[in-house]
Parts: structure tokens; sequence; C-alpha cells
């Protein structure tokens, strides 16, 4: 038998041998390239119930995609044994993310009996770091960064035992023969070793400092989130001012005490994936309002090794937990770049040496409609395996420019790999470049082509030209409802509905709030948003006030230069209005746009939400949080005009939401409308078409506000409706897309 999947890591071997001393079987199991290969013999029946169970009933965290099997003369052999790996042939095999401690392992390290009391990387077979620490197929201990610690003789008798529930896990370590922790001051000193390193961590915590630990994945950067000036500290030094940060809190008992939790959060929240998940402050949280200033929920994640376990519950209190990086840089991984990058950041480092095969960031997740939707994958989730039609070339997708992430498709999978970050700086394009080299190695797979955005300036796509291979050029939109599609196992005919900030059209205009109907092989440009200049062209994303002017110009004209009623132009000065007008009426350094991002962006600078912001999506989730606090479900007029395409004409919206200005009606329910009216406009379109299949995506697709009322007021008419779940629908999900329509090109 071979048995293909997730099946390595994952305690596979030792299970089959179980299995099949059950069952009274002989035979081997072993790990190869392509997963794991069995030979057992035995009577028929007991050979049918073991192929049942291999694949009806793996292991915890198993993921059988085939089990292929052939009949062969029985050898008369006695007993079942685990043999060594075979690192020969094609690599189908598969690594499963890093898993979060389990329960049994947490009883350890707290039980002042065991030999791995306190133990800081404490795991199992059902625990512990996977793809942070393999360096090749198959996955055997020789194969990680764990070579270099010999197994002590009691660490060597549980991985020998078939009964020890760590027989064969490959990162089995303790306090005799495993990692160890160090304490480093800001120059990268050691100050101190072991428990008293754990210790003095602890206290420089609560004395407001501010500390760097290695963790699974990399570095994250910890500080009292009950403390307010650790907290405006921590600000200043990462340069990140107004972004939420998310906590770490001890348990699902201190996560109650901060957030509403709804039994599918909380499964999320305990999941082994252990990602940072996105819930509802309750009044009176501990964590201070810097953590999340303005914004009703908050980032919570469990502590998912038994370093963050320990020191959690030694301090009794929640933590700021944060990416080991400066804004807009990838996160560290290694100790000396670690001191070099975080230099003036961090107070103290909270080291191990075990080394780090690749950086994973924290994931995070928010459940939406009882789903899970996961906005960043990364530790927990990567890698991820998306099964599509088999057959075809190879393809490396290199994604966009932001929420930088790769795939590579092969056979009947798409492998896709962690999130890299946005790829502005150059430590963020040599950790892509990293990304990309260590999954073609890791999957032993030359891409024929690769696939790309049409936008010539992404470093993404100027990296593919460099790479000498066929390149296939994916448009921004196509790729982001293809990845839709994939994700939701379509492949024929649909209305994609993408919204989001910015993607390159082939018109020359910067597409973001498009209709498409079409398939993996092609689309349709059926409808968009209205268009308007953008004066300053990316200016405008950091200034939401540019944005409204454009839309408000496109209204009024140059009249509007003189409505000092209106927030965004009373925000600029006389000197600043002179240069726009000029702008706008020339059109130079104002592009046109259908950007549904950049028209959340001119509501919330309308309502004086956001004239100015400081990352990503500010304005827009500041607009959403500000329509959750009204419960209307009334909508403003807009208007569907033209044929083919049609355009979504947001102008009576606009001026109905200013005449409410007028009049002092609540920003929250001029926001809550806003948001009803676009929901109104896809079911017109829906409706218009005759689609019956539509799938949602693209960074808009976020504001679960948006999402929700378009796909409730879909469904009660009748509508089949898709949206992301494992893949983001922000950029991050890009490459999937652009592998899909890739490998449909001709």
């Amino acid at each position: 038998m071979t048995v293909t999947g997730v099946v390595q890591g994952v305690g596979f071997r030792p299970f089959a041998r179980r299995l099949a001393d059950e069952l009274g079987l002989s035979g081997w199991v072993e790990n190869t390239l392509r997963g794991v290969v069995i030979e057992a013999e035995g009577p028929g029946p007991a050979l049918d119930e073991f192929l049942r169970c291999l694949k009806e009933a793996p292991p915890p965290h198993a993921e059988v995609s085939v089990v292929e099997w052939r009949a062969i003369p029985a050898s008369g052999g006695s007993g079942f044994e685990i043999r060594p790996s075979t690192p020969e042939g094609d690599r189908l095999g598969r690594i499963p993310p890093d898993l979060a401690t389990c329960p049994e392992c947490v009883g350890e390290i707290f039980d002042p009996a065991n030999r791995r009391f306190r133990y800081p990387f404490t795991n199992c077979t059902h625990c512990g770091p996977r793809f942070s620490i393999v360096e090749s197929l198959p996955y055997d201990r020789p194969r990680t960064t764990l070579k270099g610690f010999a197994l002590c003789p009691d660490c060597r008798r549980e991985y020998e035992d078939p009964s020890d529930r760590r027989y064969h896990a490959q990162p089995v370590a303790c306090p005799v023969c495993g990692p160890r922790l160090a304490l480093w001051d800001a120059k990268g000193e050691k100050t101190a070793e072991g428990e008293d390193a754990l210790r003095r961590a602890e206290e420089a915590v609560r004395a407001g400092k501010i500390l760097a630990l290695k963790g699974l994945g990399g570095f994250q950067i910890l500080c009292d989130a009950r403390n307010p000036d650790a907290v405006a500290e921590l600000r200043l030094r990462k340069r990140r001012p107004a972004k939420p940060f998310a906590v770490m809190v001890a348990d699902t008992a201190a996560a109650y005490k901060e957030v509403r939790l709804s039994a599918e959060e909380r499964e999320l929240l305990n999941s082994p994936a252990a990602p940072i998940v996105l819930l509802g402050k309750r009044p009176g949280a501990t964590p201070v309002e810097g953590v999340a200033p303005n914004n009703p929920f908050l980032g919570v994640m469990l502590p998912y090794t038994p370093l963050h376990h320990l020191l959690l519950r030694d301090l009794g209190f929640a933590v700021v937990a944060t990416s080991g990086n400066l804004s807009e840089e990838p996160i560290c991984f290694d100790e000396s770049d670690a001191l070099a990058r975080l230099a003036g950041l961090a107070d103290f480092f909270l080291v191990h040496d075990r080394p780090i095969a690749r950086p994973l960031d924290d994931s995070v997740a928010r459940v939406v409609l009882g789903r899970v939707l996961v906005l960043r994958r990364a530790r927990g989730y990567a890698p991820d395996t998306i099964e599509i039609e088999t057959g075809g070339r190879s393809v490396l997708a290199v994604g966009g420019h932001l929420k930088g992430a790769v795939a590579l498709a092969s056979g009947a999978a798409v492998v896709l790999g962690a999130h890299v970050g946005d790829l502005d700086a150059p430590p963020a394009r040599e950790a892509f470049r990293r990304s990309v080299a260590d999954l073609e190695e890791f999957l032993g797979v030359r891409p024929d082509v690769l696939a790309a955005d049409l936008h010539p300036d992404y470093f993404s796509t100027r990296y593919a030209a460099e790479r000498g291979l066929p390149v296939i050029g994916v448009q921004h939109h196509h790729a982001h409802m293809a990845s839709c599609m994939v994700e939701n196992g379509l492949s024929s005919r649909v209305l994609g509905v993408v919204w989001d900030g910015t993607g390159y059209g082939p018109d020359g205009t910067v597409w973001g709030g498009e209709f498409l109907v079409g398939d993996l092989k092609g689309f349709e440009r059926v409808g968009h948003f209205r268009r308007f200049r953008l004066p300053g062209g990316e200016a405008a994303v950091k200034e939401p006030r540019r944005s409204a002017l454009g839309v408000l110009y496109e209204l009024f004209g140059d009249a509007v230069f003189s409505r000092d009623d209106l927030a965004p132009v009373r925000a600029f000065s006389v000197d600043e209005k002179a240069a726009l007008k000029g702008m706008l009426a020339g059109g130079a350094g104002s592009p046109l746009t259908s950007s549904a991002g950049r028209l959340f962006d001119a509501a919330a600078a309308l309502l004086n939400l956001s004239p100015l912001t400081t990352f990503e999506g500010q304005a827009a989730m500041g607009l959403e949080f500000e329509a959750r606090k009204s419960g209307t479900e009334s909508s403003y007029p807009f208007e569907v005009t033209g044929g083919a395409p049609f355009q979504f004409d947001w102008g009576p919206l606009f001026l109905a939401m200013i005449e409410d200005l007028g009049h002092g009606v609540a920003s929250s329910d001029i926001a809550a409308k806003f948001h009803n009216s676009l929901a109104e406009g896809v079911v017109r379109a829906q409706e218009v078409l005759g689609e019956k299949r539509v799938v949602l995506s693209g960074g808009c697709f976020q504001n679960v506000r948006l999402l929700e009322t378009v796909v409730n007021r879909l469904r009660r008419r009748g509508f089949e409706v898709y949206f992301h779940g494992r893949v983001p629908p922000n950029d991050g999900g890009l490459a999937l897309g652009q592998a899909a329509v890739a490998r449909k090109e001709k």
C-alpha cells in the first residue's frame, strides 16, 4: 500500500504498527518521498479492515488523500516493524503544519513528578514543531533541525516503544538531551540560562519591559497588555501607531474574561492550528485601549508551545504578542538577525538553541457565518494543499505585492506557501525569494511555467520575469475569482464579485469594484463601479480624504472646492486645494479607478472617521465598526446603468449620504446604509445577469458586516453563494487562483 497526503509527522507509522498488531498482521511500514509505504500480510478480512482504517480512521492530524494497493504473494513473515525511511522516488509526501501543544504534554510540564516538569520543548506524536523544523523529506529526525540533539536513553526508550505516546515522534526531547533557553540583554550578552532565563524574562515583562521571544516559527514581541506605558512604548519602537496588536492569554477561562466566545470561536481558539482569533471585546476587558484602539474586536490566541504555557501561567495576565519585526518587514527567525533588526525595539531576548528551518508568522482567523475564515495563512495552516484537476504542467504562482504568498501546482494538487508579507522592503523581498526556493526544494519540483500578476511594477511580477521560464500573466481580479472557485470545488461558469483596493486593469485604469462572469479559463468584465479619479494616485491609499475628494469631484466638479461643510474638503489647506484642483481637472497624477476599497475609504472620510491612515484597511475598518452600531436594514438609492459592462453608479448613494449628514443623521446609520446599499448592488447584478452561482473574493470581503449582508441577502433570494474559508480573500490567496488559471492556459 502507498498512502499519500499529510501522513508524515502525524504518527502514521506508529498508528499503522499498532493497527497491524491489533489485527494480527505481519509486515512493515516506512516513510518515502511519496508518502507512507506499507506491506501487510494476513487473512483477507483483517487486511480489508486494515485498509478501511487507513482510509476512514487515520491518526487525528493526518489527511489521507489516496491509498493505492495491490496484492502480492505471501512471504510468511512474522511481526510488524517500522523500517528506516527511503529517500528515493517522486516527492509526493506532505508535512503537516506545526501543531499546538496537546493536553497530555501540557499536563506533563505542570506535573512536578514528571521528568519534563517545566521543560519548554516538550512534545509528542500529537503535537509540536513540524514544518518549522523539517529540512527535507522523508520526515525523520536526521532531516530536521533537531539532528544535532542526540537522544538520551530515556527519550530513546520512548521513541522505540510502540506503546508510548512518543513512539517515533521526531522532535522528542527532554531537559537532559534537548534544546535549552537563554536570556540575552539588548546587546546580545547572555545573562541567564534554563529556568532562570524564563524567570528573569517574566520579571522583565512584569516590570514593563519589552521582550523578544524566539518561538516556534520566529520571534514574537511581548509586553504587559495591562500596562499603558509599555504598550505605548512598543508602538513607538515598532513604528506601529494604530494597527491593532494581538494578545495571548493563558487559557479559555482567561479568554472569556476579555472577549465573547461562541462555540465555534472557542473551538477555533483551541484548535491545533492555534491562530490569532478576532473576537468581540467584553466591556471592562483588561488589555488597555492602546492594544486595539477604536476597535470592537480583539485578536486573541492561546499558548501553543510549552514555553508559552509556562510564561502565561506564571505571569497570570494577558500579554501583547506581536510579530518580531519592524513595520513592513518580515518576521525575524534567527538570533543574529533578530539582534540586528530588533535593536532598539526589545529590552531582552529570550532565545533557544533549536534552529528554525523556515519563518512562520502567527496565523489570523475569525468565524463568519458559522465557518472559519483564515485572513493570514501561516503557522498552523501552512503548508496547505488544495486538490485540483489532475494533469497539466507544474506552475509556480508568485502572488501579488501585498500579503505575499506563493503556491506550487504539480500533479493533482496546489501546495500553498506561508504568508511572507508586503514586498516593499528588501528584507521582505529576500524572504519571498527564500520562500520560493524552499517550496521548490521541499517538494522537489522545478516549475514548467510561472504565473504572475499583470502589474509590471509588482516585485513578484519582476521576479517571475527574471527566472528565465515562460510567464503567464493572470489578471488580478480573475485570480481572486479563481482562488475562491478552486477552494469551493467549482470549475464552471460563475459570477465573480471581486472587490478590493487595487488591481491592474487591462484598459489602463485601476480596477477594484468588479463583476466578472467566467471560469478558470477566462472571464468577461460584465460590470464595475462608476469610476472616479484618485488625486495623487498611491497617496490616496494612506489619505482617504483624497479618495473622498475624487468621488466628490466626480459629483460636483470644481464646485466641490467651496464645500467646506464636507469633512474631506475641509481637511485640505487652501494651497493643497489649488494643487488638487489642477490635478483633477487635467487628470495628471489622478488615475481613474473603479476601486471598491477606495470607495469605502471615501465614505469613511466623508463621515470624518479616517481622513488619514497609518495601516492598510484602517479607514474601511473604521467604517465597518461604525456600521456595527446600527441595526438599520435601510439602503441608499443607486443606479445600474449601461450594458456591457454595466456601471454600478454610486452617485445617488453619496448624494443621499451628504443629505443625511446635513440633517444630523447618526454616522452609524449612514455607515450601515452604505454597506446595505453595496449588498443590494450585488443582488441587483445577480438578478440582472441571471447567474445562479456567485463567488465573493477580494480584500473588501474581509469586512464581516459586508460579507454577512451580501451572503444573507443573496441566499434569501435563492442564489448559491460561495466565499473563502481556508484561503484568504485578500491578496494572500492570489497565488492559488493564478496557479489554477495558468494550468488552463494552452
